[in-house]
């Protein structure tokens, strides 16, 4: 199983769209500062997740999440799977 997470900064709004076997531990790198691209906007918290039956198809729908640009396009994005961020 994997996942495909969207995660937003607490301190900035800046948010980051990722992929991982292990959601629980890669939020928790993210948070540590072991991630170089998110380090100076930590924390991070959750705020979507979306599970995967294999890494390519989760790899495809992250990048068409980072390909978007537009909050609008990645939220109907998601509601074409059926899915809402958290609030």
């Amino acid at each position: 199983m994997f996942w495909v997470y969207i995660i937003e900064s607490t301190r900035t709004g800046k948010r980051y769209y990722g992929q991982t076997g292990d959601l629980k531990l890669r939020l928790e790198q993210h948070n540590a500062g072991k991630v170089g691209p998110t380090r100076s906007h930590r924390p991070w918290k959750l705020i979507g997740a979306f599970r995967f039956d294999t890494r390519a198809e989760a790899m495809a729908f992250e990048l068409k999440l980072k390909k978007a640009k537009n909050k609008a396009y990645i939220q109907w994005l998601l509601e074409a799977r059926g899915e809402r961020l958290m609030d």
